[in-house]
């Protein structure tokens, strides 16, 4: 008999306490296809954010499988140098999925196979970016005005690849147009291995609080794993999520933005204690080795300033430090002003 364990995880005002029958639910495996995945955090693919660097920094936190940003399937059939530089896999130690994006089956398919020979663990789509220059293409959410068309796709890249074909959908479009559950079994149907879903619309982009009951109806009309994403941002919201949606696995996207010890309270099922800025600035350090070795150190410099203001919610920085931090013409620089500041506060007296 299983030892009863109550985690009493609070999860806000919509339910105060959580009480988990035997092990913790979310470092329990799962598989996608034939693909084993160890737990069942999942860092999911972040446009413009997740490149190898930000896919290591989850896997050290914890998570199960990393996503990478979403890849243009034409830049890849096209060989565009940055692109090809996207699904380049040789710093992931996986298991590890390669987002693809467009609207073209035939350029998504030959996409798969790269993605595939890249050493891809699995390849997903991207049928849920909002974004407007991505959906006019008929690419992203727009692919759910026409599941069939999306259907379409997930069939051509199945057809010639050995890996897991997953997708990342939205609720829909629009509120109006969506109807997710009719577009989750066609893409079953058709040969998906899994499901990412977030319950916004494409038209609510982030606006209110996800709606997982969405994800419930998608979860309840299909037999593949749904990974339920969308205002995941603490352990007890993430069990409550899998335990009410009935979902497989949760992904932890922006509430992990500067916070990557999420993907581990996630995982043990318990908050760390506060961290202290030297912790911090320690983890920012180490975060920014691997971005100058992924992209080079002018890029760097600018993809670190998305993450500056991040890494310090609720940090004893002023202001004016964190505007300085934004406008630092290097990243050495805007290191160093960080380690000044960490220095500062340890030697602050006590109150």
């Amino acid at each position: 008999m299983r030892k009863r364990m109550n985690r009493g995880v609070a999860v806000g005002d919509r339910e105060p306490r959580i009480t988990i029958d035997g092990p913790w639910p979310l470092a329990e495996p799962f598989a996608i296809g034939e693909v084993q995945i160890p737990n069942r955090v999942v860092q999911p693919p972040l446009a413009g954010i997740a490149n190898w660097a930000f896919r290591a920094q989850s896997r050290k936190h914890g998570v199960g499988l990393a996503v990478s940003e979403m890849v243009s399937s034409f830049g890849i059939v096209h060989g565009n140098e940055r692109t090809q530089q996207m699904i380049r896999l040789e710093h992931d130690e996986g298991p590890v999925a390669i987002q693809l994006f467009g609207s073209n089956p035939q350029a998504m398919a030959e996409a798969a196979r790269a993605v595939q020979d890249a050493g891809a663990d699995i390849v997903d789509i991207n049928m849920g970016c909002p974004v407007r220059k991505v959906c006019k293409t008929g690419a992203g959410a727009a692919l759910l005005l026409d599941p069939e068309a999306g259907a379409q796709i997930v069939e051509a890249m199945v057809r010639v690849v050995d890996i897991p074909v997953t997708v990342k959908m939205r609720r829909g479009l629009t509120p109006e147009t969506a109807n997710p559950v009719a577009a989750a079994k066609r893409f079953e149907a058709a040969g998906a291995a899994a499901l990412f879903v977030h319950p916004r619309t494409a038209s609510q982009e982030y606006a209110g609080r996800a709606d997982h009951r969405y994800t419930a109806e998608v979860a309840e009309a299909v037999s593949i794993p749904v990974i339920a994403s969308g205002d995941i941002d603490s352990p007890g919201e993430a069990v409550r999520v899998m335990q009410q949606a009935g979902v497989t696995a949760v992904a932890i996207g922006r509430p992990a933005l500067g916070n990557p010890w999420l993907f581990g309270e996630v995982l043990r099922g318990g908050n760390d204690p506060v961290r202290s800025l030297i912790d911090v600035v320690q983890e920012v350090e180490s975060f920014a080795a691997d971005v100058a070795a992924a992209l080079g150190h002018d890029r760097a410099c600018a993809y670190m300033r998305k993450f500056y203001p991040w890494y310090l919610v609720g940090q004893p920085v002023a202001g004016d430090d964190r505007d300085a931090l934004l406008v630092e013409p290097t990243l050495e620089g805007a290191l160093n002003l960080l380690r000044a500041l960490a220095e500062r506060d340890r030697l602050k007296p006590a109150a």
